[in-house]
């Protein structure tokens, strides 16, 4: 299975990247013309094993917000254009560079913060570290946040024990048009 796992996401964060690279140079393009700050950003996140590395994403935030899991900022420190770009999961887009480099794979648990400490240790010991972080996971699309640290570090463990790559495929399907509309 890891080998086709990798394979799979090799050939599939090349195919997203350059067939979204249009809509991230336009969603950069317009986070540069409607806040100060760069488009692109790097954030210290917790990868597989523990071992920290740089996740990419879309700016969707004013430039100086605290770094903070997403549940924690203030609400106000997302942009207007931040919003959308969230809504329709475009800031993720830098990411799929995280997955050709095998910093991430498509689908796995989200990468959290290195201040996430109860996270952290939960899914240390629920095996969870021991995959590597995805774009998408099964609890983002059953709306699980990293809020509730139990509850999300027990769905990405449930995640690994059923993953295969048909799965994976419906939870990015799931992602893109919805979690109702695929049966999950």
């Amino acid at each position: 299975m890891k080998g086709a796992k990798r394979a799979f996401d090799l050939v599939m964060a090349a195919l997203l990247l350059v067939v979204t690279s249009p809509v991230l140079l336009l969603a950069m393009l317009v986070i540069r013309a409607s806040s100060p700050g760069p488009a692109l950003f790097s954030q210290i996140r917790v990868g597989q094993n523990g071992v920290l590395f740089r996740c990419h994403k879309v700016r969707t935030m004013y430039q100086g917000t605290p770094s903070l899991p997403s549940h924690e900022a203030p609400e106000n420190s997302v942009t207007v254009i931040g919003k959308a770009l969230r809504k329709f999961k475009i800031d993720e887009l830098p990411q799929l560079w995280n997955v050709l480099k095998g910093e991430m794979s498509l689908v796995g648990p989200r990468p959290c913060l290195p201040t996430q400490t109860e996270l952290i240790e939960l899914r240390r010991r629920l095996g969870v570290l021991s995959a590597l972080p995805g774009i998408t996971g099964l609890a983002q699309i059953r709306d699980i946040d990293m809020s509730d640290p139990k509850l999300c570090a027990e769905t990405d463990a449930a995640y690994l024990q059923i993953a295969s790559i048909g799965f994976d495929l419906r939870i990015l399907l799931g992602t893109i048009i919805g979690p109702e509309q695929v049966q999950i």
